[in-house]
């Protein structure tokens, strides 16, 4: 299912010019290697461009289109027309080491063999000025060109070279690019069998070209389809025979899915996850709209929530003059990083309005009382996991698997995973009941979904009318630590920092002692603030009034209910206080 969505993404892409035809592939290219009719080198234009990196300006590779490159994990392999330094060229960064030297002369003599062998019949001057520079370059003399000796260091890099004459790349050459598409036709293997994504017969490919821009894995790019051991063969099928894949399925699925990774606007990491999303029309602004859906950036959260009263109201979506159609199917997949292959994580496909719905219901699940300081209506998946891990600790990613299954749950409306709501509760006890408001809402939101408690939805602010035993324990906390800090104004240290993770599990080894504190704490209130110890005593009497008797234990349910209750009273003391 995979590869045919992204086999119509990559029909859909070559429809509008945003990929290349097939024998064909976008390539870094830092250099030109200008060449006379008579194959001589003129000079060696450098082509990087400078972009921004944040706030930063770098220089990096071109995007060119060149024949299709091949996939290299050892041995000698020539590319035709782009390659690095040691095929084209025949040097190497340190040409005194001796194996350095004498592999640079088989890269080149590679790549003069396939260059000779597809030219030799094609007609025009590029065509000749390469055969020409391929029968009298000298590698051993390259030292002896200026340009090469100054910049030796940079030719050397690993970037890729091109040919060109004048102000023409030889890729671009008409009888060059005939030749380059005859041979892609005349080349095949002798098997055949039928495509798992086309469900035609077809040349199945033995090795699939690799993917590229997942962090963590290879630089040169990592497999999604590999089989490299015998225990991974099926009656005898090596490689990538074990899942047969046509020439053209490969070549659509593997291009479409780099040209997907490439736009880093429409990805996202979470966690080890790199994760990648587009709508089967093609259509960018599908894929805008989700971003800032499960992303929430701050100077978009107006428009976010445009769209999901609209899409509540059932009324057309429009984003860039574009009306969005619900029923668009939308596809997502999370990538991530396994030595030379990559592990999908997840994929979910369904209908945009169904993804924006799920979001949206995830989001009503949130929904809490807030710091009046606070501006955000929503926090994005990756906000939501920085609240379980240690923003003190050096490393602050969380748990690989829980990254991607936290995803998948929002955009499914499934289950969220347990190990969200454990650290959550690990994060807390940690932080010795310092509560934030994203961590509550997160409590808040995993309670209802996973526990079905139904009544949640009347949990945004205090709910002063619950019963729940847990939910008013926390407020209880709440109130006992609030009158500790009013007998004792400029207090560092409360009944929190030193009791609420007992309170919190074990109430009944705790409140009795907190409730003699009280007792002292009130006196002293008392004695200079007559007003203020009438409504703790009010507030008591009516909170205290629902406690039957104090549990031993509370389950890890209870325990989110309990720092709910604590957290809706302390934001109601707050909320007193802007009031007044």
């Amino acid at each position: 299912m995979i590869l045919q969505a992204l086999v119509e993404h990559y029909e859909n892409l070559l429809e509008t010019e945003k990929v290349s035809r097939q024998g064909w592939c976008n390539a870094k290219v830092s250099y030109v290697i200008n060449l006379s009719k008579e194959g001589d080198v003129k000079n060696i234009e450098w082509v990087k461009e400078e972009k921004e990196r944040g706030k930063k300006k770098i220089w990096l590779p071109s995007q060119k289109k060149v024949p299709e490159m091949v996939t290299r994990s050892s041995g000698v392999s020539a590319n035709f027309l782009c390659d690095n330094s040691k095929y084209l060229l025949g040097i190497d960064k340190d040409m005194d080491d001796d194996s350095q030297r004498e592999r640079a002369m088989e890269c080149f003599q590679a790549a003069k063999e396939k260059h000779l062998s597809l030219l030799k019949d094609v007609e025009g001057d590029m065509a000749q000025a390469i055969r020409l520079f391929f029968e009298h370059w000298n590698p051993e003399k390259a030292m002896e060109y200026q340009e090469i000796k100054e910049n030796w260091d940079e030719i050397t890099d690993g970037g890729n070279l091109i040919f060109g004459m004048g102000m023409s790349y030889a890729q671009d050459d008409i009888k060059i690019q005939e030749a380059w598409d005859e041979k892609q036709k005349t080349e095949q293997n002798n098997l055949k069998g039928i495509c798992l994504a086309t469900g035609e017969k077809t040349e199945i490919v033995r090795i699939h070209r690799t993917i590229k821009g997942v962090p963590g894995a290879q630089s040169s790019g990592a497999a999604l389809v590999s089989f490299n051991a015998p225990a991974f063969e099926s009656y005898g099928k090596e490689q990538s025979y074990n899942a047969p894949v046509g020439k053209y399925a490969e070549f659509a699925y593997t291009t479409a899915l780099n040209y997907l990774l490439s736009q880093e606007k429409y990805t996202m990491q979470i966690g080890d996850t790199k994760v990648v999303f587009w709508a089967e029309s093609g259509k960018e602004e599908y894929q805008e709209t989700f971003f800032m859906s499960v992303n929430c950036p701050v100077d978009n959260q107006n428009m976010v929530k445009a769209v999901f009263e609209k899409l509540k109201k059932h009324e057309p979506i429009d984003i860039k003059d574009i009306q969005l159609n619900p029923e668009q199917k939308f596809y997502i997949l999370g990538l991530a990083p396994n030595a030379a292959r990559l592990s999908v994580r997840f994929f979910y496909q369904n209908s945009f309005g169904n993804i924006l719905s799920n979001i949206a219901r995830h989001y009503e699940r949130m929904e809490i009382v807030k710091p009046g300081w606070e501006i955000r209506d929503y926090i994005g998946v990756n906000q939501i996991l920085n609240e379980t891990v240690n923003q003190n600790s050096k490393e602050k990613k969380p748990i690989s698997n829980m990254a991607a299954m936290v995803m998948q749950s929002v955009i499914s409306g499934s289950r969220y995973p347990a190990s969200l709501y454990s650290d959550i509760l690990i994060r807390i006890r940690a932080e010795q009941g310092k509560i934030k408001w994203e961590k509550a809402a997160i409590i808040k939101a995993y309670l209802i979904q996973n526990y079905k408690w139904e009544e949640g939805d009347h949990y945004m602010g205090l709910n002063e009318e619950s019963n729940e035993i847990a939910y008013v324990l926390g407020r209880l906390f709440s109130v006992l630590e609030s009158i500790q800090i009013d007998a004792n104004p400029g207090i560092k240290t409360t009944i929190r920092d030193k009791y609420f993770n007992s309170a919190c599990a074990a109430p009944a080894s705790v409140f009795p002692i907190l409730i003699k504190l009280k007792n002292s704490h009130i006196r002293k209130i008392e004695r200079e603030k007559e007003g203020v110890k009438i409504y703790y005593e009010r507030l008591l009497t009516s909170i205290i009034g629902k406690i039957e008797e104090y549990p031993k234990r509370l389950s890890l349910e209870d325990q989110g209910k309990f720092i709910l209750g604590y957290y809706h009273q302390v934001q109601k003391k707050y909320e007193k206080r802007e009031e007044q």
